[in-house]
């Protein structure tokens, strides 16, 4: 015991002389919430590699497990749900996530759903969850190319259909029946956007020319307080925006996973019009989900009247969805 207590002595008197340890103690605490909001993301990245041994696994054993569970459905659905309940169940309690509108969901039958993308669309695998675990529908959605690179993502978009999606291949996925949800603004939305959710569509028809030739209504939908979930760090954005358009890949770096109020509106449909042109039909999805946005969404978006939006006596009150 003597010589353990000499040798932490020892220790921490050699430290001391190169390490001022009281400044690296008050340093650490003045850090601590900047690192926090730097580390939160990777919470979110966990969750999805979670999801994708959860899968892996199930891949590997899934006669036996659908022996166990004596189902004859198609291959992929088990593992689906115990997946969408892992991640509403993360929804319910870390960002008490709600969908209002959820009737405008068909039961049956194609739709194209319309969102607008925050800097990390963990909403959409909220909604796609609750989706499949409400209204047994699985949500079909257009991902970035960049996606298909990472490990393990190959998994995850052959369970819940995540393609990068031509004008060809979503027509055809619903003229199918399915649901398909598109973001016009992607990725370059995702790293520009900001607490003020402008649409940054930069003139993106090929969702309006999907939905005319599939002849499918299109659902508007947007989530409150996505922004302040998840943010840019916003310095340097002239640079990374180059830099961006160089490389097109997502390089503007984020910050957060805040535990803040997530609400997903989902608008009404707006039926299939012959008579639009591309053009036409991408001003009226844009002027839809804007007045989705305007009606739900404090702008500029803060993330403490975010949070405060947890508890009911202080959230702001606001239209119900139209």
């Amino acid at each position: 015991m003597e010589y353990l207590k000499d040798m932490t002595k020892n220790l921490l008197d050699f430290l001391s002389i190169y390490i001022d340890l009281d400044y690296s103690l008050w340093l650490y605490r003045l850090l601590w919430p900047l690192i926090v909001t730097f580390l939160l993301p990777l919470v979110f990245v966990a969750l999805i590699y979670i999801s994708f041994v959860m899968l892996f696994i199930y891949k590997l054993h899934r006669e036996v497990i659908m022996r166990a569970v004596r189902t004859d459905r198609k291959f992929w659905e088990f593992g689906r749900k115990l997946v969408a309940a892992l991640w509403d169940a993360h929804a319910r309690i870390y960002h008490g996530y709600e969908v209002i509108g959820m009737e405008n969901i068909p039961e049956t039958g194609p739709a194209l759903m319309v969102y607008y993308h925050g800097a990390i669309p963990i909403d959409m695998y909220y909604l796609n969850s609750r989706i499949i675990l409400q209204k047994d529908r699985l949500i079909y959605t257009i991902g970035d190319r960049f996606l298909f690179k990472l490990p393990g993502w190959g998994t995850i978009s052959e369970a819940f259909h995540v393609s990068p999606g031509t004008v060809q291949s979503c027509v055809g996925i619903l003229k199918e029946g399915n649901l398909l949800a598109i973001s016009p603004g992607g990725v370059y939305e995702a790293q520009f956007g900001d607490h003020y959710y402008e649409l940054l569509w930069r003139n993106r028809v090929g969702f309006a020319k999907v939905a005319l030739e599939a002849k499918v209504p299109i659902i508007p939908c947007f989530t409150q307080n996505l922004r302040e979930g998840f943010r840019q760090v916003g310095i340097f954005r002239n640079f990374f925006m180059k830099l961006y358009n160089a490389v097109r890949i997502p390089v503007y770096p984020i910050y957060g996973g805040f535990p803040v109020k997530f609400r997903t509106f989902i608008g009404r449909p707006l039926a299939y019009d012959p008579t639009l042109t591309p053009e036409d039909l991408q001003l009226k999805v844009a002027t839809a989900l804007e007045e989705l946005i305007n009606s739900h969404q404090r702008i500029p978006g803060s993330i403490f009247h975010a949070l405060l939006d947890r508890f009911p006596p202080f959230r702001s009150k606001r239209k119900d969805c139209k």
